[in-house]
Formats: structure tokens, C-alpha cells, sequence
């Protein structure tokens, strides 16, 4: 129970809205989907891009570790440049670009915000059935609301 006349986190709507973004279609949802949240709750938007590992096809074929370093870098040109039109709508955001694992990056950053809630699209690859999802694994975290959007 809080004192009375205390901030409450999450009372006044949101302040900080997180969305990893991967440059998928899904992510880009989400993506205009936090920033219309965000114009509307007049909150920061906080948009992140987690570059993963070395793919596995890096060890057998090389040239597979500089296409997936260049593609990666595309992806993060192009999101960077589309947070920076955000200040055209009237939305205070801003962009991040990390390395490691997707849940455990969103997860360190939404904590060290704080983030009100968290925003990511819904996976579209077969095996996060298996192992779950990056969505589906920020839920299980369960520090922040979770928004998956199709």
C-alpha cells in the first residue's frame, strides 16, 4: 500500500513505453502501434534494437557472418532515421542499439528506465513454438505489462 498522494507506478498512465524493433513487419506494427500510444499518453517513447549473435551459418560459410553484419546494419540505419521522424509527430523518442539477447537487453533496459510497459510484434518464425518467443519470454519476466501486437 502507498502513502496517500505517492506516485504509484503505472496510476497516471504511462510514462515510458519500450518497443523492441527488429526491422520485421510485426516489429513495425509495433513500432506505430507504441508511437500512436505514446502521442496519445504524451509518454517517451523508448524504441530498441537488439542485434543478435554470430549466425550459424558463420563457422561453414564466412561470407555469411559479413551479409549478416551489413544486413543488420541496414536495419539499424533505417529504424534509427524512422525514430528520428517521431519529433515530427510530436512524440519525445528515442533509439537504442544493443548486442546481446533480446530478452535479456529489453529486459535490463525496461528495468533501468523504468518502462512502463513494453511493446514487441509477435513472432513469425516456427521455432519459438518450441523455445517461445521473445514476447512470450518478456511475459514470463513479468516486471511490466507485455503488448504483442500482430
Amino acid at each position: 500500500m502507498t502513502a496517500p498522494g505517492a506516485f504509484e507506478r503505472g496510476t497516471d498512465g504511462p510514462r515510458v513505453i519500450l518497443v523492441g524493433v527488429d526491422g520485421s513487419p510485426t516489429s513495425l506494427r509495433a513500432a506505430a502501434y507504441a508511437a500512436g500510444l505514446a502521442r496519445r499518453q504524451h509518454s517517451r517513447l523508448v524504441a530498441v534494437y537488439v542485434t543478435g549473435a554470430t549466425t550459424p551459418m558463420a563457422g561453414w560459410v564466412p561470407a555469411a557472418e559479413v551479409a549478416a553484419r551489413e544486413a543488420s546494419a541496414a536495419v539499424d540505419a533505417e529504424l534509427r532515421q524512422l525514430t528520428e521522424r517521431a519529433d515530427e509527430l510530436g512524440i519525445e523518442a528515442e533509439y537504442r542499439t544493443v548486442h546481446g539477447d533480446p530478452v535479456a537487453e529489453l529486459t535490463r533496459i525496461a528495468d533501468a528506465l523504468p518502462a512502463d510497459a513494453v511493446l514487441v510484434g509477435a513472432s513469425e518464425q516456427a521455432g519459438h513454438r518450441v523455445v517461445g518467443s521473445v514476447a512470450v519470454r518478456l511475459v514470463r519476466v513479468g516486471r511490466w505489462p507485455v503488448t504483442v501486437v500482430p
